[in-house]
């Protein structure tokens, strides 16, 4: 499974990993693989927008179990608007994409033991420097010449993703204040099919942010109880 063929979802679950450590280091990594699944599928025209909620397209399938999967898991429950699907059980798509890299040979499992006594697995990066190559384009995309107009709608959509989860090895604390304008603008060229698409990359960055902050807010509300 070349770099190329890694789905957006994928991608950026593996950008979570920290380089030097070989293990994931990203705060919110479910909600964004989540959220990077549900723009995918829109970029492929396989979930439409229907009255603020994302609706599967008659017999829409993409070859990928993991984007397939949430396919089938929307179709078959209740309505939910968009910023919900985000935070809707997303490590079901966070460990469909795991196996998925685990079997590409892209992650390891390691067998390790909580506490010193209970078995439990951990996972490592396999490809640490194939990874650095891919942290480096996506960078480029944020910090490059290139007109946003002409960046691809995927890149687009990594490096606009990667800014609303604070995923630091893509965009910087700085880089999300210094280069606001730039992350705007791949924000509208992921959009770029259509007003549809463009709505609805909008609402998920939006449930993205709104979910990160939530997180935060239950963290810090558990470690004040304490």
């Amino acid at each position: 499974m070349p770099n190329g063929s890694l789905s957006l979802a994928a991608s950026l679950y593996l950008l979570s990993y920290d380089l030097e450590t070989g293990r994931p280091a990203g705060a919110h990594t479910a909600l964004l693989v989540r959220a990077a699944a549900l723009t995918e599928l829109v970029q492929r025209g396989m979930l439409t927008d229907a009255d603020g909620s994302p609706c599967p397209v008659a017999d829409a399938a993409t070859g990928d179990q993991t984007l397939d999967g949430l396919l089938e898991l929307i179709g078959e429950s209740r309505p939910r608007s968009w910023q919900i699907w985000v935070g809707h059980q997303p490590r079901l798509t966070e460990h469909a994409v795991r196996d998925q890299m685990v079997a590409a040979g892209y992650v390891r499992a390691k067998g390790k033991r909580m506490l010193g006594l209970f078995p439990a697995k951990e996972y490592v990066l396999e490809r640490p420097d194939q990874m650095a190559g891919m942290r480096d384009d996506a960078v480029r995309v944020l910090h490059g010449e290139q007109p946003a107009a002409e960046v691809s709608e995927r890149d687009a959509a990594l490096v606009t993703l990667a800014a609303a989860g604070e995923l630091r090895s893509v965009v910087t604390a700085t880089d999300a204040k210094v280069r606001k304008r730039r992350i705007l603008e791949l924000g509208e060229r992921c959009g770029g099919m259509g007003p549809v698409l463009e709505k609805v990359i909008a609402q998920v960055r939006t449930a993205l942010a709104t979910a990160v902050v939530t997180a935060m807010l239950a963290s810090t509300t558990a470690v004040t109880a304490t």
